[in-house]
């Protein structure tokens, strides 16, 4: 028997539903349509695979005809989400810094997400409301909460036994975000499982402020086997705004036992293939024909067909065939002095951030010319011709148009 929509929208790619499961589906078969959000703070520029999960859902409640919206956390970003962090950070963000990170994340999360045409998402910032917020609305927000209450969190529990900080900044951000669905007055919350914490507590706000019902969806992370989270690989991101071909490649480099949860939560391949698929890979099969159809299949969803055609050629030409006089991509760069390898991989386009260029260094992922770079401040001479390697599947031929400076001139 095939799911219904509603079936596969309380069952794909879920982890938990508070209250329960029974109760959301009771009032989604009612026709009532339901107001919910996920929020997403820009502690980073980039939007990554990791996140397709909870992009993937909010676009299943949009084509039902769900009122979805899509929030930005530049007033929660400034508290500092301490959910799975092991100590207080070292620093915390200002409005206007994850303002500046969040320019884009509209447009990454519209390779996924509706923000225009028939039943648009609706996008917000809680900034918006949370720092306008009085000493009387927080006192008022506050007497909610237990101190027991807040500090039964694992993290909490985690850091006092090792003896760690526990900032009150932090401390904080559950109610900060908690009240996010009261100012937005939503039916529902969706986000990752490390987040049912602070969900929760904007369940609780809910009941006392607003009288009303506020259900909670959480999703599971995408993790291999080990726990590690899926999103970033050699301290790159697999951001949803990869080149074709380093995002095909990328996927490509991710463990096999994590083949079979990535369809499901961030593809909408059909839960009976998936089924075959799992068959399948568990008999001992080759798991290679289903990665690549992985990987195909999201460079699709994330650019389009012609671009996922042309990144498996690409693949299949340059690394199953160790073809590398095939089709590697040239750049132009211009320069007039030795360059470090962090200022090579800038000008290059390797990435957008220059701590992600710089933790892709340190792990030993950067050879130019076949020998490796691990201190982004070393200098080099480019000559024309050379080939720079970052990561396991992104090459780059470079043609140099001036000459640069000898080491020793």
């Amino acid at each position: 028997m095939h799911m219904d929509e509603i079936d596969e929208l309380l069952t794909r790619g879920v982890d938990k539903i508070y209250p329960s499961k029974e109760a959301l589906e009771k009032l989604l078969r009612s026709g009532k349509k339901l107001r919910l959000y996920q929020g997403f703070d820009p502690s980073g520029i980039q939007l990554h695979i990791g996140h397709m999960t909870g992009l993937m859902k909010l676009r299943q409640f949009q084509e039902l005809g769900h009122h979805v919206i899509f929030l930005i956390g530049d007033g929660t970003g400034q508290a500092g989400d301490p959910s799975g962090k092991t100590r207080t950070r070292e620093k915390f963000l200002t409005n206007r810094q994850l303002r500046r990170n969040a320019k884009n994340y509209v447009i990454q999360a519209g390779k996924i997400v509706k923000f225009s045409g028939k039943n648009a998402a609706e996008i917000l910032y809680n900034g918006d409301w949370l720092n306008k917020l009085s000493l009387m609305d927080i006192l008022n927000i506050s007497e909610n909460f237990s101190l027991q209450y807040l500090e039964e969190r694992d993290m909490y529990v985690e850091r006092k036994k090792s003896g760690s900080e526990i900032n009150f900044r932090e401390f904080m951000y559950p109610l900060l975000q908690g009240y996010d669905s009261v100012a937005m007055k939503v039916d529902l919350e969706l986000g990752g499982s490390d987040q049912t914490f602070n969900m929760l507590a904007g369940r609780k706000l809910v009941r006392a402020m607003l009288k009303k019902e506020k259900f909670v969806m959480t999703t599971p992370l995408l993790t291999d086997s080990s726990g590690k989270k899926i999103g970033k690989t050699e301290g790159n991101v697999i951001a949803l705004t990869a080149l074709p071909n380093d995002l095909y490649g990328m996927v490509m480099s991710l463990p096999d036992d994590v083949i079979v949860k990535s369809f499901e939560y961030i593809t909408d391949v059909p839960m009976e293939d998936i089924k075959r698929f799992r068959d399948d890979l568990s008999s001992g099969k080759n798991p290679m024909q289903y990665k690549k159809l992985l990987a195909f299949t999201l460079t699709k969803m994330l650019n389009s067909e012609d671009d996922a055609q042309k990144a498996e050629d690409y693949f299949e030409a340059t690394f199953q065939k160790k073809d590398m006089t095939g089709d590697i991509p040239t750049i132009n760069i211009n320069v007039s002095e030795n360059l470090t390898v962090k200022d090579t991989l800038m000008k290059i386009n390797v990435s957008d951030s220059a701590s992600e260029i710089k933790r892709l260094i340190n792990a030993g992922a950067v050879e130019i010319d076949g020998k490796k770079y691990t201190d982004p401040q070393q200098k080099i001479s480019l000559k024309n011709g050379m080939i720079v390697k970052a990561g396991k599947h992104k090459f780059v031929k470079l043609l140099v148009a001036n000459k640069a400076i000898d080491p020793g001139s």
